[in-house]
Order: structure tokens, then C-alpha cells, then sequence
């Protein structure tokens, strides 16, 4: 591709931010609840979750430095380890990175704007909203990123703008005794976390449009998970101590349940709201970042040549994450999208990270990676002990995911032949 560099630092990071704050943040708490039993234990995984993901940014701003392209885990992993491997990674990016969240994205704005859009099914009206962003997206990559960067800023006022007033409505309750800390169901919540936190990585996506993009990239992970992570904590905060436990646990509409009880039904709606804008810029932004990789790896020789472009935005490649994402709305349920999306992502950033370190060992101090070598070798524990509980208590799950990798190999032996 011959790229078009009009992306600056406001819009690399407001597409961070945009990816991060999507369908995860506003519906896993409650279940999270549910398996841990104590609020506390659920704002330490939504702390250990941001550290997580800030350790991959640091990761994943030095790969950048050193392959300033559009193309992420496809890119990173073909340059540096394997073209299989980096083939795997662009698969899983289509199915799992991007078409997989951004259904659950659109399904979940569905959800909350419901009693809004006169009751129409959550899946019709996420089904709208996916074309109209493709739609945007396919005229002309500044005014995409226009309309992304204005809803990312007035996203992040109105979610700060809530936590300020419910901070001073909010009683913490009375101190108890937690229950034993559950270390198995600590770890399988993390998986839940880390899909809330995954679009920590979106800047790599495009990063043939960023201008300076050694410069930018780096800065504009750091600073979205940054900011992300704080807006994380404080929401929960209020999810989970705005209401009785037992009226929050296993919930899925936890924002909604924490408003009422804080402000009642108008302060509901208001919050409901926030929420499906949060929603509205998460599909921009995965309808914005996705179609990026799978014209890299047309333009590479491993997908039809149809979906690459010379200059401008990937038509084709956009209308094709919008047709899987269609596909997954229509025939897949939503906490099953959730577990293999944060499961199989887990894995693929994985890799990338292993990338890293060995083409540091490959290029030596000139590859320069922040926090060498404690900051990527504890970005892989993180993975491998989220990985293996997942394996342990959720084994249905692991095995699609797994078999979801296996397929991506297949896939490329048969587009070798």
C-alpha cells in the first residue's frame, strides 16, 4: 500500500480510547461479582487488567518504533518470526480482533437503546449501525477520523462527568470480612478484563496513516491504556458500590442498575445513554482500525488481491469485516463471544510479545524496549496464568479458541498450495 500519513496523535489515541471502551467495561462486572464475591476482588482485577495492558503498550510501542507500518499482529509477526505466524495473527485479527467485537459491540448498543429505537430487536438495530459506520468509513479516512476523534472526546466527559456525581452520591458500605480469595476464578476473570481492555494495540492498525509514526504510535498506546485504565476504575467503582451486591451479581446491564440506584430513573436513562455513545465510537473505531490489517496482508499476497488499495481507505476490506460481523450478530450468543474473543486475543498478543523479545535478542540494544527484559517476559506470565486457568475452568471455551488457531494454520497451508 502506499499510505496516506494524516493521522495525528489526537486521532491515534482517540482510537485507542474508542477501542478500549466498548461492550466489556459496561457488562462484565456483574457476572465478575458473581464468581468473585466481593467488590474489592473486582476493582483489583480491573487494576491488574490495566497493568496488563499498559506492559503490552510498552511491547507493542517498541515493535511499532522499530516497523512503523499499518498491519499489527499480522505485520509484527511476519517481519519478525514466520509468514505463518503472522498469517495466524492477520486470521485471528479478522475473526476475533475485530469482526467477533465489534458484533458484540453493536449487539450490546442494541441492548441499551432498545426502550429508545421502539423496541426493535438488539441485533436489527446493532446491524444499522454497523453499515452506517462502514459506510463513513469507506468516503475518506480524515472525515472517519473526525467523527471518531469528536465522539471519543464527548465520551470521555460524559463518563467523567458521572463518576464526579456519583462519587458524591455513593456510600462505601460498611467494612466486612471478604471471603478466601478464589485464585481460580481470579484468573478466569482476568480473561473477562482483558476483552474490556483489549484495543490497547488499535494504533498499530493503521499505522502507515500516522504521521511520525515511530513517534506517535508509541506515545498514543501509552497515553489511551493510561487514561482508559483510570476511567476503568472509577466506573467500577461505581458499578459495584452504587448498589446491594446481590442486585448487581450476574447482571448484565450493570450501568443501568447503578443509576437508578443512584439517581433513579432519569439518572438510568441519562447513564444508558453515555453508554450506547460509548458503544457508537467502539464500532467506529474497530470499523476504522480492522479493515487496515486485511489489506496489508492483500497487498502481502496472502488474501485476495481485491482488498488491498493504492491509496485512501480499504473499501473492500471494510465490507468485508462488516459482512463477518454481520454473520457473528445474527448466530452467535453474547457471553460466548465474550470468553472467546478474550481468550484467543490473549494468546495472539502473546506471540507478538515473544516476537519482541526475539528480535531484541536478534537486533540487541539497538531495538531499544522500555523496562527490558522484566516488562515483556511479565506481559507473557500475565498471559500463560490466564491462559491455563481458562483451560482449567472454562475447557469448551479453550477448545474453540484453540481450534480457531488451528483453523488460521490450515487456512494458510491450503493458501500455500
Amino acid at each position: 500500500m502506499t499510505p496516506q500519513r494524516s493521522l495525528g496523535l489526537t486521532s491515534a489515541t482517540a482510537l485507542v480510547v474508542a477501542n478500549m471502551i466498548g461492550a466489556g467495561v459496561f457488562t462484565t462486572s456483574g457476572f465478575l461479582l458473581a464468581d468473585l464475591g466481593s467488590p474489592w476482588y473486582v476493582l483489583l482485577g480491573w487494576a491488574v487488567g490495566g497493568v496488563q495492558a499498559a506492559l503490552g503498550a510498552v511491547c507493542y510501542g517498541a515493535l511499532a518504533r522499530r516497523i512503523p507500518e499499518s498491519g499489527g499482529e499480522y505485520l509484527f509477526l511476519s517481519r519478525t518470526l514466520h509468514p505463518a505466524a503472522g498469517y495466524v495473527a492477520g486470521w485471528l485479527s479478522l475473526l476475533v480482533g475485530f469482526s467477533a467485537p465489534l458484533a458484540a459491540a453493536a449487539f450490546a448498543f442494541g441492548a441499551y437503546a432498545k426502550p429508545w429505537l421502539g423496541g426493535i430487536p438488539a441485533a436489527l438495530a446493532g446491524s444499522i449501525l454497523i453499515l452506517v459506520f462502514a459506510a463513513i468509513h469507506a468516503v475518506e479516512v480524515r472525515r472517519g477520523a473526525r467523527v471518531q476523534n469528536a465522539a471519543v472526546l464527548l465520551k470521555i466527559a460524559l463518563i467523567v462527568a458521572f463518576v464526579a456525581l456519583a462519587a458524591c452520591a455513593i456510600e462505601l458500605p460498611a467494612l466486612q470480612p471478604d471471603p478466601p480469595f478464589p485464585v481460580a476464578a481470579f484468573g478466569v476473570s482476568l480473561i473477562w478484563i482483558s476483552f474490556s481492555y483489549s484495543g490497547w494495540n488499535a494504533a498499530v492498525y493503521v499505522g502507515g496513516e500516522v504521521k511520525d509514526a515511530a513517534k506517535i504510535i508509541p506515545r498514543s498506546l501509552i497515553i489511551g491504556t493510561a487514561l482508559v485504565t483510570l476511567l476503568y476504575l472509577g466506573l467500577n467503582a461505581v458499578f459495584v458500590f452504587a448498589a446491594p451486591m446481590a442486585e448487581l451479581a450476574g447482571k448484565l446491564d450493570v450501568g443501568r442498575i447503578a443509576a437508578r440506584a443512584i439517581g433513579g430513573v432519569i439518572l438510568e436513562e441519562a447513564v444508558a445513554g453515555i453508554i450506547a455513545l460509548a458503544l457508537v465510537s467502539s464500532v467506529s473505531s474497530l470499523v476504522m482500525a480492522g479493515p487496515r490489517v486485511y489489506a496489508q496482508m492483500a497487498s502481502d499476497g496472502v488474501l485476495p488481491g481485491g482488498l488491498a488499495v493504492a491509496s485512501g481507505p480499504p473499501r473492500a476490506a471494510i465490507a468485508l469485516q462488516a459482512g463477518l460481523a454481520l454473520l457473528f450478530l445474527w448466530s452467535a450468543t453474547f457471553d460466548a463471544l465474550l470468553t472467546w474473543i478474550g481468550f484467543t486475543l490473549s494468546i495472539s498478543t502473546a506471540a507478538t510479545v515473544a516476537a519482541l523479545i526475539v528480535l531484541r535478542r536478534r537486533e540487541g540494544i539497538s531495538l531499544a524496549v522500555p523496562g527490558y527484559p522484566v516488562v515483556p517476559w511479565l506481559f507473557l506470565a500475565g498471559v500463560m496464568a490466564m491462559t491455563a486457568f481458562t483451560v482449567v475452568q472454562r475447557p469448551m471455551e479453550s477448545l474453540v479458541g484453540f481450534g480457531t488457531i488451528l483453523a488460521g494454520l490450515v487456512a494458510w497451508r491450503i493458501q500455500k498450495k
